[in-house]
């Protein structure tokens, strides 16, 4: 195993919570419940990480293993991602078939491989005839990134499927082509299904109305105009200790120190809402400083 799917599995075990560790692991059946046992998992999670990396050495994963475990993470956490649902369409007299599952992953993989040289494809079966499939993209000269994948849900039977919003836009109409089928009678016939960007009206009703708030709240909260250009905002908190707390007798008050820097800084918090990074409307701590006409800001109880 090289060090590449070594920093690739032992980031992907960090961002699992102690809570979950034994489940996932489990779901993954790559470490053998003997192997599982040896793993203190009431030590600090840094040296489970680190005992359970070197297990998977001893095991000699490979990257289909390391992306297996992302796709379980995945499939437990798929409530936190952004999701675009497509239907497929097939041409007039086109006879379709997806019910071979093993034909299928086989040609979307080779259509993706072809289209581009560098890119990983990783499948995992689910429940109710679903599969997961995780895409690692690449370029003809860059290595797939396995940190900024696309995942896609693909039920049999069913004209949709479900992927992951991803940061490579130009990268989407490749999957359109990779839904194929075959003639069972003859060897592989690989042609495109025509992926339709039509997403489920109910689901377009709902990101359009949501898209147009936090749209309205960002134009009244910053305005149509360029933000002026500011690299850094500072805050510095003073509040003493409320009652209930063990610290509540305590006589000093509580200090710290919050700063926020970027080259144009109102611009990257006029952004985080449109981008869904933040809820709209921001806090008035940071929607004041044009109107304040400051940066610097003490915060202290009433």
């Amino acid at each position: 195993m090289d060090e590449t799917i070594a920093e690739f599995i032992k980031r992907t075990i960090l961002k699992i919570p102690m809570t979950e560790m034994t489940t996932i692991l489990k779901a993954w059946d790559f470490l053998s419940e003997n192997q599982l046992q040896t793993v203190n998992f009431r030590q600090r999670k840094e040296s489970v990480v680190q005992h359970l990396v070197e297990l998977c050495e001893e095991n000699n994963a490979s990257l289909n293993d390391a992306a297996l475990l992302d796709i379980i993470y995945t499939q437990l956490h798929r409530h936190r991602k952004i999701w675009d649902v497509f239907q497929m369409s097939k041409g007039p007299g086109e006879d379709v078939d997806l019910f071979d599952m093993k034909q299928f992953k086989s040609s979307f993989k080779k259509v993706l491989q072809r289209a581009l040289k560098n890119v990983t494809v990783s499948f995992r079966d689910a429940e109710e005839n679903a599969v997961w499939i995780r895409i690692a993209w690449g370029t003809q000269y860059t290595k797939p990134n396995q940190y900024r994948p696309t995942y896609v849900v693909y039920y049999s039977q069913t004209p949709y499927a479900f992927t992951s919003l991803s940061t490579l836009k130009s990268n989407i109409p490749l999957l359109g082509q990779n839904f194929e089928t075959h003639n069972s009678t003859t060897p592989l016939q690989e042609r495109s299904l025509g992926l339709h960007v039509n997403m489920d009206s109910r689901i377009i009703h709902e990101n359009a109305m949501e898209k147009e708030r936090v749209q309205r709240v960002t134009q009244e909260t910053f305005g149509d105009h360029p933000q002026p250009q500011l690299e850094f905002a500072q805050y510095k908190l003073e509040t003493k200790f409320r009652n209930g707390s063990i610290l509540a007798e305590r006589e000093e008050p509580l200090r710290c120190l919050i700063k926020f820097s970027s080259p144009h800084l109102l611009e990257a918090l006029k952004s985080l809402a449109p981008a869904g990074i933040a809820d709209a409307p921001l806090s008035p701590l940071l929607t004041c400083i044009p109107n304040k006409k400051m940066n610097y800001f003490k915060i202290r109880d009433k």
